[in-house]
């Protein structure tokens, strides 16, 4: 098929199957750099945002069929608040808040670093929407530090899910080797490792970053 026969979801697919190759022949990953979001399950979109609402698409992210939405919520905790906080879509089976260390100190949430899903035993907080408020007593964690790869990218990299790895992050003046860097391996992720906030500023890191694990 010609690229001028093809529809904008394939150009994209295919321009990006090219790109994703590119970086792996060099080893490289792309980086994302997360900022506090949450994700929300049915009952609590109900309560927050009405009966019955959906979220709406704002764009895109990284890991296929995630998407930010334009849906924004208020978060409190013992000590303070953090206001606009980005609902991730899609709904989810249990409710979840990412936010990074300097955000717990400001709600006063001893947040502990989990991986994400794993919300068993976590601290609450209150989430305020435009509709109503609901309080968990869990779900508020630290996310740790992952790359997410296919099985095919994970034979490339010589790595397998659950494994733990070195990476090099950051700039030449304050770059980092993080270590204890999950490997995430389904064929439902795209090549990508996240952090948040705190290790981006911290190593002078940044969205698009090209890194290597290291050896």
């Amino acid at each position: 098929m010609k690229t001028e026969d093809m529809s904008k979801e394939d150009l994209v697919r295919l321009v990006t199957a090219v790109v994703v190759e590119a970086k792996k022949s060099d080893n490289c990953i792309p980086l994302g750099v997360s900022n506090h979001h949450i994700h929300l399950d049915r009952a609590d979109m109900d309560i927050l945002f009405g009966k019955g609402s959906e979220l709406t698409h704002k764009k895109d992210l990284g890991q296929p069929g995630q998407y930010a939405s334009e849906e924004l919520v208020t978060i409190k905790g013992p000590k303070g608040a953090l206001e606009r906080i980005r609902v991730l879509g899609p709904l989810r089976s249990e409710t979840q808040l990412e936010i990074s260390r300097t955000d717990s100190f400001i709600l006063g949430i001893k947040a502990p670093v989990r991986d994400s899903g794993n919300v068993t035993g976590t601290p609450g907080c209150e989430i305020i929407g435009p509709c109503g408020s609901v309080t968990k007593a869990q779900g508020v964690m630290i996310a740790k530090r992952h790359i997410h790869m296919t099985p095919e990218e994970s034979l490339v990299f010589g790595v397998k899910d659950l494994d733990l790895v070195d990476v090099r992050v950051g700039d030449e003046e304050r770059g980092a080797v993080f270590s204890n860097v999950l490997v995430r391996v389904s064929d439902r992720y795209a090549l990508e490792m996240h952090i948040d906030t705190d290790e981006a500023n911290a190593t002078g890191a940044k969205n698009g970053d090209l890194i290597r694990i290291s050896k």
